[in-house]
């Protein structure tokens, strides 16, 4: 009967146990040059706001845009927003959040400024030089048009570019429509709710429009986006009962008045105090 190798299972697992204390604490793996994509969710976070303040500084946003495709996000634009939101509600510095949802609105709007320097030879070559008073005997006009000899100046002229400013939460760009209002019996909601969905121009989820919301003897304004699982576009409020309230997004657009709780009863069910849902379309 042959005896069981013990004497080998145990130089296995020994080689086996050496080997992973060395690759796990002596000398770990060390990940370097990856690619952006790879990043956890908290750093792919840190290098968009790294881009947005690059962006705001220089207004390239072609360059933005190529850094922005090494995250391979699905809707880079939604992920600015959505992160804009994430650092106002988190209490981080509003101007980096600013910056987030500039860039975001850039992309969407797909424009920016650019500055160029412009060479002083096709600047001297597109002025056609006229004299009609020259001291010469004929007394004739005269026209140039062959280039003007080279002057002793710098090969280009460097147009100055303007010092970036905060740019806001693009809110208050074109103005809302409502484009829906419908009175919401659903017992499994908290009483009076108000619920506000906003859209895009292109009918896609807009984070951070500021709404503003009034009634007698008081104001108050919130935002879309602090709830990402219902919506970029999502907020509520909680109405009291016999108390009207007036929604506006922004001067020019559409003004939802009149806005009040009403009381629901299902069949068979306690009466309880219905909400509101409104729509709003950027134009």
């Amino acid at each position: 009967m042959k005896r069981f190798p013990w004497d080998i299972l145990l130089a296995l697992l020994a080689g086996l146990g050496l080997g992973l204390v060395y690759s796990w604490v002596i000398s770990p793996a060390r990940v370097t040059d990856a690619e952006p994509l790879a990043l956890r969710a908290d750093f792919k976070d840190h290098y968009r706001s790294a881009i947005a303040a690059a962006y705001a500084a220089t207004d390239n946003l072609t360059r933005a845009q190529a850094r922005l495709s090494l995250l391979a996000d699905s809707d880079p634009i939604e992920a600015l927003n959505a992160q804009a939101q994430r650092m106002l509600a988190s209490g981080q510095s509003p101007e980096q959040a600013d910056q987030v949802a500039a860039l975001a609105s850039a992309l969407d709007q797909g424009m920016t400024l650019e500055f160029t320097s412009t060479p002083i030879t096709q600047i001297i070559n597109t002025i056609v030089i006229t004299s009609t008073s020259l001291p010469n005997p004929s007394d004739l006009p005269l026209e140039v048009t062959e280039t003007a000899q080279p002057l002793e100046t710098p090969a280009t002229v460097s147009v100055s570019t303007p010092r970036p400013t905060q740019t806001p939460i693009p809110t208050l760009g074109a103005p809302f429509t409502l484009t829906g209002q419908e009175t919401v019996c659903d017992p499994n909601l908290p009483d009076g709710l108000l619920q506000v969905i906003v859209f895009d121009s292109r009918r896609r989820q807009l984070a951070g429009a500021k709404i503003m919301i009034t009634w007698d003897g008081g104001e108050e304004e919130f935002f879309t986006g602090l709830k990402p699982e219902l919506g970029n576009g999502y907020a509520d409020f909680i109405m009291d009962p016999n108390t009207a309230y007036t929604v506006q997004l922004g001067a020019g657009s559409d003004i939802a008045s009149g806005l009040s709780t009403s009381s629901c009863q299902p069949s068979g069910g306690e009466t309880f105090f219905g909400g509101i849902k409104l729509t709003f379309q950027q134009s």
